[in-house]
């Protein structure tokens, strides 16, 4: 079904990435004369319709783009990862997914002229810098409570310019990304630390900042990209 807020003229509707026996479900999110797009990865044990991400993608709209919001596991997938917790932290399998739905925006009409970026979220994040590293056409990234030391060994290989976003009372995570940070081979890379912030950014305006910088990053490095 297409959805089309009458405020904002962004039009929703549905899609289905599809490769060989995998089908992954998805909405995608289109503001008028859209000028970049961004692909999310939602975080463990979260979908396509996390709150979080969500508010996230309603910024970007305001600030001109599109956005794709899916689901990184199958249905049956699913049903296995809420008893088993499994496939959440296989970022391997998590990162193909990511590229799946990277080959699917480059190729549908609507989408494939757009410069592109990740916004990930938890393990997402991890499974969007392993998605970018084998991926030069991935103009920014953004990490919103992020894992990207499960990025291992593809971190120094990223080279997309990257922004972790983390919680001010997030300790252990903050120790973690710092990591991240160091050995990310992208030569744009920042961290900021949101004062006050637990780990999910449940606090008033929390959420919103996390908004607010992750639309400044994409902003700047996917219009920039398109020769703005």
């Amino acid at each position: 079904m297409i959805r089309k807020t009458e405020d904002t003229g962004v039009v929703e509707q549905p899609i289905q990435i599809k490769a060989d026996d995998v089908h992954l479900d998805g909405d995608l999110a289109q503001p008028q004369s859209p000028r970049g797009l961004v692909i999310f990865a939602h975080g463990s044990g979260s979908s396509r319709h996390s709150p979080r991400n969500r508010l996230v993608a309603a910024e970007l709209h305001r600030a001109g783009m599109t956005t794709l919001l899916f689901h990184l596991l199958t249905r049956e997938e699913k049903k296995v990862d809420l008893v088993t917790s499994h496939f959440r932290f296989n970022i391997g399998l998590l990162a193909e997914r990511l590229r799946l739905a990277t080959g699917w925006v480059a190729q549908d009409q609507r989408t494939s002229k757009l410069p592109i970026g990740y916004f990930g979220a938890s393990t997402g994040a991890a499974a969007a810098l392993v998605a970018a590293a084998d991926c030069p056409s991935i103009r920014a990234i953004v990490s919103r409570g992020g894992r990207p030391d499960l990025a291992g060994k593809a971190l120094p290989t990223v080279i997309a310019p990257t922004l972790l976003i983390v919680g001010g009372n997030d300790d252990r995570v903050i120790e973690l990304n710092e990591k991240a940070l160091a050995l990310l081979g992208a030569p744009v890379k920042d961290l900021v630390i949101v004062p006050g912030a637990s780990h999910l950014f449940e606090e008033p305006g929390k959420l919103e900042e996390v908004s607010r910088l992750a639309t400044y990053w994409f902003h700047y490095h996917l219009f920039q990209s398109a020769g703005s």
